[in-house]
């Protein structure tokens, strides 16, 4: 498996140490980035090839990762375009940019696959939704998942317009999550707590709340009953929760992320 890499930023570094990690050689990684600190980086951090520019050597990968800022991906795809074989995958790890869009800038290339990954990759402990054009066979579909799954899970879908939904969900829901850390943070210095304690006790609850949550059957309603007698300390925060709204502005927020992600599509798009 020979992946090169467009874009040598903090998730393209995740994904070739995972993939490192998993057994692929670091001379069959290739990373291209024009910030020379970013090239020294991946050199001195992972012993791979680097360039400056899309190049004739592309062509010799099984698949190229496009990880760009979306505001930036047009030209970066342009770029590549020439150097592309119609063998070869396209990966995309760019926000909001949709597949046509991304077929329309590499000149007709349709081997694409469209990708939302999120950051907790960075730990090897990330997921990411996956969809592909019809053109992506089962071994293309294998390739992508080797490479996501280096880094995490993988969840595909056949709709292109599902992976708005899981920009919404999990590729920003690590900033949700980190957003109730903080208010627990806050509660616990209301408390009397110092910035350590409240923070020991505020990360590990969620960790090992999320952990019961992946290792148990059972639904999260069920979980969180249980920690929940009547009349009790959880019973009185849940009540509090409820009548705050607290769900209902936990998804209304989560809608309103998909939003944002097709108004991204639409709106880079009509580059």
């Amino acid at each position: 498996m020979k992946i090169a890499f467009i874009g040598g930023g903090n998730m393209a570094a995740a994904l070739i140490g995972g993939l490192i990690k998993r057994g692929v050689a670091p001379a069959d990684l290739y990373a291209i980035d024009p910030n020379e600190d970013a090239r020294k980086r991946n050199e001195a951090q992972f012993g791979i090839k680097t360039g400056a520019a899309a190049d004739a050597a592309l062509g010799t990968y099984d698949a190229v990762v496009l990880a760009v800022k979306p505001q930036i991906l047009k030209s970066v795809a342009e770029a590549l375009a020439p150097h592309l074989k119609t063998s070869q995958l396209a990966i995309s790890i760019v926000a909001g940019i949709r597949m046509d869009d991304m077929s329309r800038w590499l000149n007709g290339h349709t081997r694409i696959v469209r990708v939302m990954p999120n950051t907790p990759a960075l730990i090897g402990m990330g997921v990411a939704g996956l969809t592909a054009t019809a053109s992506v066979d089962d071994a293309g579909r294998a390739l992508a998942s080797q490479v996501l799954g280096a880094v995490g899970e993988t969840v595909w879908f056949d709709d292109e317009a599902k992976i708005d939904a899981v920009t919404a969900i999990s590729g920003s829901g690590p900033a949700y999550v980190f957003y109730f850390i903080e208010a627990l943070q806050e509660a616990a210095r209301q408390l009397g707590m110092d910035e350590a304690q409240g923070r020991a006790l505020a990360v590990a609850t969620f960790t090992g709340a999320a952990q019961l949550a992946a290792n148990s059957d059972e639904p999260p309603a069920v979980l969180r009953e249980r920690v929940t007698s009547k009349g009790g300390t959880t019973a009185a925060a849940l009540a509090s929760f409820d009548a705050s709204g607290i769900k209902e502005a936990i998804v209304r927020g989560a809608l309103a992320a998909d939003a944002r992600a097709k108004e991204m599509g639409d709106e880079f798009g009509k580059q």
